[in-house]
């Protein structure tokens, strides 16, 4: 990795700081509860990754990506410097957070085992987390009868062939390749223009 700069550093500060405050009040939450609310310091720091962001392109681009939020935008780029040319390309920054499945083949038979867990696991538990919240949004949409279509249903299709646990782990990989295209083309994500990608690709690998 590329050594970090003085404002990836203070940007990775911040939510370590965050993760501290957040673990002390989990363990001794009847001690610090009315400290905590008191002082409001996990809202303070959360105030300043939100300032951190809006003054960030790239954090800007992030969060137009369904499932990405302050806290996975701003550790994206403090992890990056929002610069993801160091990429081989989206696997292999997919991979990097330990969302990609491991592999373990036999002669001619391929088998495609639970992620690896490996990379950043701060990182990855905030993609989780995001994909498990669109999941969930999602399934309530449609219990409405709302009508949903791009990464919402490739989503639900997943998880009605699968279980809830594979389908966000699937989406959070997919968030991280849509990570990797927004960084990598300066672009706001086109959910549109995604799907018709994807369709155009099906309809060449389609039999004369």
């Amino acid at each position: 990795m590329r050594v970090k700069s003085v404002e990836q550093d203070a940007l990775h500060g911040l939510h370590r700081i965050r993760s501290l405050w957040m673990g002390t009040r989990t363990s001794r939450i009847n001690a610090l509860r009315g400290f905590c609310r008191e002082l409001g310091r996990i809202a303070q720091v959360e105030r300043e990754l939100a300032n951190a962001a809006r003054h960030s392109p790239a954090c800007t681009l992030l969060l137009r990506v369904p499932g990405i939020g302050l806290l996975t935008a701003t550790a994206m780029v403090a992890a990056t410097s929002g610069d993801v040319t160091h990429f081989q390309d989206a696997r292999h920054f997919a991979s990097w957070f330990g969302l990609t499945p491991r592999e373990f083949s036999s002669g001619g038979t391929r088998h495609l085992g639970p992620i690896s867990k490996k990379g950043d696991r701060y990182l990855r538990m905030l993609l989780t987390h995001g994909a498990r919240s669109v999941l969930r949004a999602a399934t309530a949409a449609v219990q409405k009868g709302k009508v949903l279509g791009g990464v919402r249903q490739w989503a639900l299709q997943v998880q009605a062939r699968s279980n809830p646990n594979k389908a966000t782990c699937a989406l959070a990989n997919k968030l991280a390749r849509i990570c990797y295209a927004t960084l990598r083309d300066h672009a706001t994500f086109d959910e549109k223009a995604a799907l018709e990608r994807m369709a155009q690709r099906q309809s060449f690998a389609m039999p004369a």
